[in-house]
């Protein structure tokens, strides 16, 4: 018989014991219609990686199924008239796998490690005698542009800008002049 893994997601809004049944049921249906459940595990509450029907967390489950392609087409089609799920992917493997899957046993391997003790000197408090880089005061320069003009001399622009202004009359009424002489000619 084909094997697949089975990952869905569920509303953030339902419990515990909610998603216990939504595995249930799915799980019920495998088995009424040739299929079994080889292992299933809940990985609880976790972020979703962006929105999906406005939550962004989500309880996943994940099922390894034994059961033929109508069983699983069966199953998914449950999936989409649920309004409890969000998504669902389900994939044909060659083997199941054996044991906790990647997801829980990095959640174990988290927990091994232990709170946040022997940080080495780091977890003191933070007001210490380290120092932190200096006062916020506002005569250090930071470098940067604060807005204003964009760099170069203020009055350096102001005489261009006004010589170019006259500049632009004076090309204006030479150019004027030329077309009144074509005219009178």
């Amino acid at each position: 018989m084909p094997l697949y893994e089975c990952v869905f997601i569920a509303r953030q809004d339902i419990s515990a014991s909610q998603m216990e049944g939504l595995v249930k049921q799915f799980s019920d249906i495998v088995e009424a219609n040739e299929g079994r459940i080889a292992k299933s595990e809940m990985w609880g509450l976790r972020n979703l990686a962006y929105r999906i029907k406005k939550n962004r967390k989500g309880h996943y489950a994940l099922l390894n199924i034994e059961a033929p392609a109508a069983t699983v087409h069966e199953m998914e089609r449950n999936m989409r008239i649920n309004e409890d799920v969000l998504r669902y992917l389900t994939v044909r493997v060659e083997e199941l796998e054996e044991g906790p899957s990647a997801v829980l046993q990095s959640r174990h391997s988290r927990d091994d490690r232990g709170g946040r003790g022997g940080r080495g000197g780091r977890d003191r408090d933070r007001g210490g005698d380290r120092d932190r880089g200096g006062d916020r005061g506002g005569d250090r320069d930071r470098g940067g542009d604060r807005g204003g003009d964009r760099g170069g001399d203020r009055e350096s622009r102001r005489r261009d800008q006004d010589s170019g202004g006259r500049r632009e009359s004076r090309a204006s009424a030479s150019a004027g002049e030329a077309t009144e002489k074509e005219t009178q000619s």
